[in-house]
């Protein structure tokens, strides 16, 4: 019994006061409401869905390491011959030689994201315009593009790499669905999609291409040469249509669906020939924040110099990989392709979504590493030593 018990009155203590004797220590009380805390948080974290969970952000590739062999003085014969005569090398007759010229060989840890890192989801309510036919991308506040925002990042240590880089864009997605999945499940994040304007349910396709780590370009229909017996489909942008006319068509297909980082050409053998046509195309392409691939189909093209007039940032394609959809001539198209990427630095390969160049580019890209090229999006064409 305390010393303070024995002083107390002969009374009975209220029920408050009881409890009051009972309350625990400050540091009992600080012990418990500490052990609270951590099992509320532990709690929290583990109903919180992470969704890198079981996969690696980036992935240190480390090549191994390489014997390294050393001149030698004396020739292996020599040596043979002098243990022959019973002479013993005691360094004093030396003879200085050319030194042996070793191969040079540079080795490099490579930085590689994870393949299936999901992109930023779009639309991002930042970088749309509302119109009266639908969401149209535009530049967002702090000169924030839709041709950065939407594209797949790629490490500088990648894009300053003295490697050899290829981009594969595969165009006609969305069209077929099955196929579509099929593209987006089989192939690495860095090939990148061309959705067609045409397919049904857009959002949904391109957001699991998105969410896969696909970025996505617009693909535009322009007039071919023999159009419209040739017509690559509704709305095309006309070489003899008007600015306003080929405008209205071009805000219904950019409103098609979001998350696109640029345009990309569907035919257009005439369009793309005929530079008053094709100037205001590009000077709104250029305005809404985004860039410009153009396939290798049109030999005539004038859009190099127009997109310089417009100032927008416009890149062509070397090779069409699937012109003949063989897996024979896709495999030697792609020979090219890696040819032509050696010779420059960087090459840019373009085909559509067929199975047959599915496969092929699946079977591709799984050796290419082993062959010292590095498979990169489109927008890191656009980027650094390739921009």
């Amino acid at each position: 019994m305390s010393r303070d018990e024995l002083r107390q009155p002969l009374t009975k203590r209220s029920l408050s006061e009881r409890l009051w004797a009972k309350r625990p220590s400050p540091l009992l009380a600080t012990s418990i409401l500490a052990a609270c805390g951590f099992i509320a948080l532990s709690a929290w974290a583990i109903h919180t869905p992470h969704p890198f969970a079981g996969e690696p952000l980036v992935t240190a590739a480390i090549p191994p390491i390489e014997e390294l062999k050393t001149a030698s003085t004396t020739s292996p014969e020599e040596e043979v011959v002098a243990e022959e005569n019973g002479v013993e090398d005691d360094g004093a007759n030396f003879q200085a030689e050319a030194p042996v010229e070793q191969d040079s060989y540079q080795t490099e840890a490579s930085i590689i994201l994870s393949p299936r890192r999901p992109l930023k989801a779009a639309p991002v309510a930042n970088l749309i315009e509302t119109t009266s036919i639908g969401q149209l991308p535009r530049i967002g506040s702090g000169n924030k593009k839709p041709s950065e925002v939407y594209a797949r990042n790629t490490p500088l240590g990648v894009i300053h790499s003295e490697r050899p880089k290829i981009a594969i864009l595969l165009g006609g997605m969305g069209l077929n669905a099955k196929l579509t999945q099929q593209a987006i499940r089989d192939l690495p994040g860095d090939v990148t999609f061309a959705f067609a304007p045409y397919g049904e349910d857009l959002q949904t396709q391109v957001d699991k291409a998105r969410a896969d780590g696909h970025e996505v370009l617009l693909q535009l229909p322009m007039e071919p040469v023999g159009y419209p017996a040739n017509n690559p489909g509704p709305k095309t942008l006309l070489a003899d249509a008007d600015a306003g006319e080929n405008l209205q068509a071009l805000h219904w297909h950019m409103s098609r669906f979001a998350g696109y980082t640029g345009i990309t050409n569907y035919m257009g053998g005439r369009l793309l020939t005929t530079p008053a046509a094709l100037k205001p195309v590009m000077a709104e392409i250029h305005k809404r924040g985004l860039v410009y691939l153009e396939d290798s189909s049109t030999p005539m093209t004038v859009s190099e110099t127009v997109a310089q007039d417009t100032k927008l940032d416009q890149r062509r394609a070397q090779v069409v990989i699937d012109a003949d959809p063989s897996p024979q001539a896709i495999a030697t198209a792609l020979e090219l392709l890696e040819s032509e990427a050696k010779a420059n630095g960087f090459a840019i390969g373009t085909g559509s979504g067929l199975k047959v160049t599915v496969d092929s580019v699946k079977a591709w890209a799984e050796q290419l590493q082993n062959r010292g090229i590095l498979l990169v999006p489109v927008s890191a064409m656009f980027k650094g030593r390739l921009g």
